[in-house]
């Protein structure tokens, strides 16, 4: 089914982004942010962290959208003690969400070709995490809508 999330995503992918990197571009719009050297930063969790083998950058891309709601920023900034038990709840649904394929690397989900998504497994679970990483934050008191901060 395609929604704005969908569609944001298959235009993202199609402008060259990775996982990773579409999940934060999704955050960051959510909060009507830019921010190129963040998304540029987030490619070094693309491909299982570049060899197939690592985690997928779903996971560790989500972990990351987390803490930019919760983490230190700048020095006297503070964490948010809940940062924990967000990344514990993504992590959990992630691997249940990943169990069909066989595990939570980029090559297992991709079914060894980590060169090439594939929108019918990328893509799913790309929406399915956005999704879930907002539920998550909802549930725990945080607007995916407003910066750390403000």
């Amino acid at each position: 089914m395609l929604n704005d999330s969908t569609l944001a995503i298959m235009e993202l992918a199609g402008q060259g982004f990775c996982c990773s990197q579409i999940l934060v571009l999704l955050s960051l719009q959510g909060m009507g942010l830019d921010d190129p050297p963040l998304t540029r930063a987030m490619a070094g969790l693309c491909n299982g962290m570049g060899d197939c083998s690592g985690p997928c950058g779903i996971l560790s891309g989500g972990a990351c959208v987390l803490a930019l709601h919760t983490a230190q920023g700048f020095a006297g900034d503070t964490v948010d003690e809940r940062l924990p038990l967000l990344l514990e709840a993504f992590r959990d649904w992630f691997h249940d969400a990943t169990t069909p394929y066989g595990g939570i690397t980029c090559g297992v989900i991709m079914g060894g070709d980590c060169r090439t998504p594939d929108p019918s497994r990328c893509g799913v679970l790309l929406a399915e995490s956005h999704q879930r990483i907002n539920a998550i934050l909802i549930e725990h008191g945080f607007d995916p809508a407003i910066p750390k901060g403000e």
